[in-house]
C-alpha cells in the first residue's frame, strides 16, 4: 500500500528542513510526499527545491496563494494518490525513521480505516527536549475530552472521499471537527499504536494566546452541534484537564 504524506508550509524556512529530512529518512519505501506552500516569501521554496531530487520523483509540491492552513491541507488531500493519507506539519518531524513502516504494517495486516498514536511536544529550538507527552489512549467519547493527536491520525483516502475533507468555516478547530466527524459520526474503525510518532514543536495557532484557546473551544463545541453529537456545557473543562496531566507525566 502507498501512503501520501502532506506538509503545508508558509514562511517555514527555519523548520521545514527538519520536517523534510524526517520524511526522507523513513525506511518504508512506498511514500508519496506532497508539500503545499502558501506562496512563502522567505527561503522555504528554495529548501523544497533543494530536496526534491533526493525523493527520486516521489515528491510533488506547489507554491500558490491559499485561504489558510486547512484550505492548503484540502489541496494536499486532493493531490494525494496514496491508499493512506497522513499529515506532517512544517514545524514538526517524524520521531524515528521507522514511523511510517510501523503505521503501514498495521494497514497492511489489519482491515482498519485509521491508525493513530501518541506524540511528543518538544521545545521550539531543541527537538530533543520533550516538554509534554500526549498519550492518546484507547478510543473514548470526544464529549469527555478525548481525541487523537491529529498529526498521528493516518486514514485511508477512501474514507475522506466518502466523508469529506476539512470544513473551512472552522479556523482553529477544523482538525478536531474532521476527527470528530470521522470517529463518532461515521464510526470509522481504528487501531491505536501505543508510541510517539511525531515530535511537535510548541506554539501552534490554537494555543498561541488565551483568545485563541477560547475561540478554539467554542469551535469544538460548535463541531459537536453540527455533527449531531450531544455535549455538556462543561466540555472545555473535560478537554483542558487531561492536558495538564501530560505535562506532569512526561
Amino acid at each position: 500500500m502507498k501512503i501520501s504524506l502532506i506538509t503545508v508550509s508558509f514562511n517555514s524556512a527555519s523548520t521545514i528542513r527538519d520536517t523534510i529530512e524526517s520524511v526522507l529518512s523513513q525506511t518504508y519505501d512506498d511514500i508519496e510526499y506532497i508539500i503545499v506552500d502558501g506562496l512563502s516569501s522567505d527561503n522555504t521554496v528554495a529548501i523544497i527545491k533543494e530536496y526534491e531530487p533526493l525523493f527520486k520523483k516521489k515528491m510533488r509540491w506547489v507554491s500558490e496563494k491559499d485561504k489558510g492552513l486547512y484550505d492548503a491541507m484540502n489541496k494536499g488531500f486532493t493531490m494525494a494518490t496514496g491508499d493512506v493519507v497522513g499529515i506532517i506539519n512544517s514545524d514538526d518531524l517524524l520521531a524515528e525513521p521507522d514511523v511510517i513502516k510501523k503505521v503501514m504494517q498495521i494497514f497492511n495486516t489489519q482491515n482498519v480505516d485509521c491508525v493513530y498514536a501518541d506524540l511528543y511536544y518538544v521545545s521550539q529550538h531543541d527537538t530533543d527536549n520533550i516538554v509534554r507527552h500526549w498519550r492518546s489512549g484507547e478510543v473514548r467519547a470526544f464529549s469527555k475530552g478525548w481525541h487523537p493527536a491529529h498529526p498521528t491520525f493516518y486514514v485511508k483516502k477512501e474514507v475522506y472521499e466518502r466523508c469529506g475533507l476539512f470544513n473551512l468555516k472552522y479556523k482553529l478547530a477544523a482538525d478536531f471537527e474532521i476527527m470528530l466527524r470521522l470517529v463518532e459520526r461515521y464510526k470509522i474503525s481504528m487501531t491505536y499504536l501505543r508510541e510517539p510518532l511525531v515530535r511537535m514543536r510548541l506554539g501552534g495557532a490554537t494555543s498561541k494566546n488565551i483568545q485563541n484557546i477560547i475561540k478554539g473551544n467554542i469551535e469544538c463545541y460548535n463541531a459537536f452541534k453540527e455533527n449531531g453529537i450531544p455535549v455538556s456545557i462543561f466540555y472545555p473543562l473535560y478537554r483542558i484537564l487531561p492536558k495538564f496531566k501530560q505535562f506532569i507525566h512526561k
